[in-house]
């Protein structure tokens, strides 16, 4: 069994026994045309292991706190789905240049006021990023959460991420790669 594979049980096994705020039981799996059709919406695709917890493991409703958005339909909670979540931010940039929304930054999990983690679809280790948009302006918004997925996963299955109780010690460093892949987006 490859670390992926063993990653994967481990976080179905923990998908099938904690639920989310909001969630009532875990979703499906989305099928590979709900993949598809999201990855056809957004103009990239999803990093490989992202992909595999949607087709694998459930459409959303499994992970920390409110736990993973649905690809493209609206989980109980009635928050949007991850796509409809990426293309407004996308369309919000255009109407507000201060605020850019990085290409291929996929919003994945809503952790309550207005923050979110995404996953950096573009990077080779899908990087997870916290969206903090309560700071005074874009550049103090965009922090680095996890290096990877993988790791982000595993902080969740082992209680180690930031969000737990006993690490509120822990600090984010913010994401360098910010300026550079908003560029073209931005007003000078």
């Amino acid at each position: 069994m490859t670390e992926n594979e063993q990653l994967l049980t481990r976080v179905a096994d923990k998908a099938r026994n904690t639920r989310p705020w909001g969630w009532p039981s875990l979703p499906e799996p989305a099928d590979a045309a709900t993949l598809a059709r999201a990855e056809a919406a957004l103009g990239f695709r999803l990093p490989p292991l992202l992909a595999d917890l949607y087709l694998r493991i459930g459409d959303g409703g499994f992970g920390p706190e409110y736990g993973l958005l649905p690809l493209l339909d609206s989980p109980p909670a009635a928050e949007p789905a991850a796509v409809t979540q990426y293309l407004a931010h996308r369309e919000s940039a255009r109407k507000d240049p201060d605020w850019p929304w990085p290409e291929g930054v996929l919003p994945i999990s809503h952790w309550g006021c207005a923050m979110y983690a995404c996953v950096d679809c573009r990077s080779p280790q899908a990087t997870v990023l916290l969206f903090e948009p309560n700071a005074d302006d874009a550049d103090q918004a965009w922090y680095v959460d996890a290096p990877s997925l993988t790791d982000w996963l595993r902080a969740w299955v082992d209680g180690t991420g930031w969000y737990e109780e006993t690490n509120d010690d822990l600090e984010m460093a913010p994401w360098a790669d910010f300026h550079i892949r908003t560029a073209r987006t931005r007003v000078s």
